[in-house]
């Protein structure tokens, strides 16, 4: 699929004619992190889920356009492309970010976003600069992506998931690992994070009109869940689903259970409006 300047990879799932559904993978996934809750979704929508750019096998943003708000632009352009009006939109940590940008930008108009264990808001004290910056040091190095895919064994993507709190079964593992041993893949995961602009997020989130459902896994070492409780204070109209047991994949260690949830949540929704 060509759009806003980019060859992207797409995956649809469901009927054309159901009610549109945008699925975002994080930093560093793919479309594969959504082989599980995907088909569970597409029984009532039409499911849309791409690569963002530079990840699995869409093209990297020139360096001008590396930002959120670029990759919201992009995506956005994507959505129009397709013909898409998401009446759902579903993001994975960084993906829940584009997505928040997008509604933000008027980009989307969803009447829900899900945010699985999203990452709305910048990492606490001297963090908030230091990743940000560390991850640009390593993306400038053009040595770096290739001694990190290099270095992917399946040993090494254990610890990173399990880093998480999440415990994925061997299929999933493998994913990651094939993930990582693409050089392209990692420049693209580094590039993101490098250009990350997570405050000016947090400062426009209190405008988002957008209904929200932040749906928290309670065993998130990546994201504190305490977070998702502080922000939903700061949203005009929010709600927390806490998944004890799950980590910051939560959607692919139990999809079954998310889809429910966010299901559920999308019925209620429809009930509501006369």
């Amino acid at each position: 699929m060509e759009a806003a300047g980019l060859r992207w990879h797409v995956q649809e799932f469901g009927e054309p004619e159901a009610p549109g559904l945008l699925l975002l993978h994080g930093t560093g996934a793919a479309t594969h992190s959504w082989r599980g809750l995907a088909p569970l979704l597409a029984e009532r929508f039409r499911v849309v889920a791409p690569d963002l750019p530079g990840h699995g096998f869409t093209d990297p943003l020139p360096p001008r356009r590396l930002s959120l708000p670029g990759m919201a632009e992009a995506v956005g352009d994507l959505v129009t492309a397709l013909g898409l009006n998401p009446r759902l939109a579903i993001g994975h940590s960084a993906g829940a970010a584009v997505l928040a940008r997008m509604c933000l930008d008027r980009r989307i108009d969803p009447d829900l976003l899900v945010a699985l264990n999203g990452a709305l808001t910048p990492f606490p004290g001297v963090a908030s600069f230091l990743f940000p910056g560390i991850a640009r040091m390593l993306f400038l190095n053009p040595v770096t992506p290739k001694v990190f895919a290099w270095s992917a064994d399946r040993a090494a993507v254990r610890r990173l998931i399990d880093g998480t709190g999440s415990r994925l079964d061997p299929q999933g593992l493998d994913l990651y690992r094939r993930l990582f041993t693409r050089p392209g893949h990692v420049a693209g995961a580094l590039g993101m994070m490098a250009n990350w602009d997570l405050p000016t997020l947090a400062r426009d989130l209190p405008r988002l009109e957008t209904r929200t459902l932040l749906v928290v896994g309670g065993d998130d070492k990546a994201i504190k869940p305490d977070d998702s409780f502080a922000l939903r204070e700061r949203l005009r109209s929010a709600r927390v689903e806490l998944l004890r047991g799950l980590g910051h994949l939560a959607h692919e260690e139990a999809p079954e259970r998310v889809a429910e949830i966010i299901l559920a949540e999308a019925e209620a929704l429809r009930a509501s409006i006369p």
